[in-house]
């Protein structure tokens, strides 16, 4: 297991290529944060995570936008299309619905989401689709048809079969906002939920996960929770030491074959 401590766009240069199974991360974005101050090349870091990103391997992009003089920034969208650009497909467009609201706004709807991209290079090998939802028609069998484009009509798939008390998940999570300690050393900290039902939903234990924004090290600890190998980078020498306290003492063991470079 490994924390780097430098910039993830430099230091993504020195992982092998297509060594990389799954990278959960959530970037800094439209200067919502500070961050102590630290910037970051976005388009070199898209083409080098398509580049240790293994071929099935997912990259999991948590991101949002800002509204700047009225109007939204529409980064996040850039940001989909520019890893499209570098060879990933746009596999899902998910939305994580927050349960608090950081910036109140009393002339617009309050945006109470963020987006979750999740991107593969070719057809994800892993697709663990957590099966949570529970069905309102559980014990009824299967009926009905579907139309056709040319107007005729067909059974639906499973006809006849008994529907089970839990369906395949949708793609909109609603997950409460991280609570506790650990906000009050970390601006954004995304929840502990989010980052485990990505890693098991795009990976199997032994998988290399990724976190290229290690910040508070939530992607680490679920990682390591559940199994996989992880590597983390963080430009603040104050976020890398977090993450590695926080990491270490959930699991309450040293686990680092690479000291954290301070």
């Amino acid at each position: 297991m490994r924390i780097i401590q430098g910039d993830c766009s430099l230091e993504m240069k020195n992982l092998p290529e297509s060594s990389v199974d799954l990278t959960v991360t959530s970037p800094p974005y439209d200067g919502l944060r500070t961050y102590n101050g630290y910037s970051f090349d976005f388009e070199t870091i898209a083409k080098e995570l398509y580049r240790v990103t293994k071929t099935g391997g997912v990259v999991v992009w948590v991101v949002g936008d800002a509204v700047q003089n009225g109007s939204e920034s529409g980064t996040s969208f850039r940001q989909a299309l520019f890893f499209k650009e570098c060879g990933f497909r746009l596999y899902d467009t998910m939305i994580w619905e927050k349960d608090a609201l950081a910036f109140p706004d009393t002339r617009r709807y309050q945006q109470c989401f963020e987006y979750m991209f999740v991107l593969s290079k070719g057809a994800p090998v892993t697709t663990n689709i957590i099966k949570d939802r529970k069905n309102v028609s559980f014990g009824r069998t299967i009926t009905g048809t579907s139309r056709k484009a040319d107007g005729t009509t067909s059974v639906i798939g499973g006809y006849g079969k008994a529907i089970q008390e839990f369906g395949l998940r949708w793609n909109v999570w609603k997950i409460s906002n991280e609570k506790g300690t650990i906000r009050k050393e970390h601006p954004a900290v995304f929840p502990e939920q989010l980052a485990q039902d990505h890693i098991l939903s795009w990976s199997n234990p032994g998988d290399v996960v990724l976190d290229p924004f290690l910040g508070s090290g939530t992607t680490g600890k679920m990682a390591i929770l559940n199994g996989r190998e992880f590597i983390g980078i963080d430009i603040s020498p104050e976020y890398c030491e977090l993450a590695r306290k926080r990491i270490e003492g959930e699991n309450n063991v040293g686990l680092f074959s690479e000291e954290v470079a301070l």
